[in-house]
């Protein structure tokens, strides 16, 4: 996979955008001021014109493939809780921005690239299948937002001892926020699926099940899945082949045979005077690099001996 990924960097990489994610935070909070105009004309302008409707999408409003990225983000309230809410929000955003900053400098702009139109577009095949399905899932609510999160994983399998200061005051270090990460979302899972078993107990309509909890269930483990294929693809297997775990193993034995050859744990002896570092802890042990073969000297013979010719 890695191999095939390579091939494609170097036939369309020429192709991808730099710095990708400052252009996805612009959409990103474009999409919030939809969120607060929206709140306060009282009226879903997302859900009304943008998001992904296949409803809607099939009588011929496809700019809707594209602009369910500026699904809303939660800000709202009274005004302590809106004030509260844009903090939390611009945290966010400067934490996605330092993520995807990392990630194109590791990946390289064309695999980061692609990393986010792969989610894009199982987004897009995610709300297709689903509103096909049974479910007839309407407005896909894609959750486009765990697809920046999952960066948060990705992060953290390079930075994973990097401290964050949560609340800026609480250093924590990522791994251990990335298992909260990753907890949190399989609650989420747990819940969605939970509540969706109990609306179908009371003789709630598939349509509503849908709509309410599948399709969030389903937006979460796209961006995981999205996480998972470019974090196998990524990996060199070939320290785990079988070629290379043979060639360790081979190295082992030998490692192995060439030490303690004196035996009594014995692995130093000087070949002038036949001392060890058990007859002398305080002497250094060396190879002349002169002598013709394997001759080790202690720190007092290694510039005195005669060198050894065959």
């Amino acid at each position: 996979m890695n191999q095939f990924l390579n091939k494609m960097e170097r036939k369309f990489g020429r192709y991808a955008v730099p710095d990708l994610i400052k252009y996805l935070m612009g959409v990103y909070m474009a999409g919030a001021v939809i969120s607060l105009i929206s709140m306060y004309i009282n009226f879903d302008i997302y859900g009304e014109y943008l998001s992904l409707n296949y409803t809607y999408v099939l009588r011929g409003e496809i700019w809707r493939l594209f602009t369910y990225l500026l699904e809303p983000a939660v800000i709202g309230g009274d005004f302590g809780s809106m004030m509260m809410s844009v903090l939390f929000f611009m945290i966010k955003v400067s934490l996605f921005l330092m993520f995807g900053h990392y990630l194109e400098n590791v990946w390289g702009a064309f695999r980061f690239n692609l990393y986010f139109f792969t989610g894009y577009l199982l987004n897009i095949i995610a709300a297709l299948i689903l509103y096909l399905s049974p479910l007839h899932v309407i407005n896909y609510y894609a959750g486009f937002e765990y697809i920046y999160w999952s960066m948060f994983f990705a992060f953290a399998l390079y930075e994973p001892d990097m401290p964050l200061l949560v609340w800026f005051v609480l250093p924590i270090k990522i791994k251990w926020l990335a298992l909260f990460d990753g907890a949190y979302l399989a609650y989420l899972i747990v819940d969605n699926a939970r509540d969706a078993y109990a609306a179908w107990k009371v003789g709630a309509s598939l349509v509503y099940i849908g709509n309410m909890h599948i399709s969030a269930i389903v937006a979460i483990l796209v961006s995981l899945f999205t996480f998972f294929v470019f974090f196998l693809a990524t990996r060199n297997y070939k320290r785990v082949s079988p070629g290379e775990t043979k060639r360790k193993r081979s190295f082992k034995k030998k490692i192995k045979r060439t030490q303690n050859v004196y035996g009594g744990n014995i692995r130093h002896r000087c070949a002038i005077c036949g001392r060890t570092e058990m007859d002398a802890p305080d002497l250094d042990f060396r190879y002349c690099s002169k002598c013709e073969g394997n001759y080790e000297y202690c720190s007092d013979h290694l510039f005195t001996h005669e060198h050894v010719r065959k």
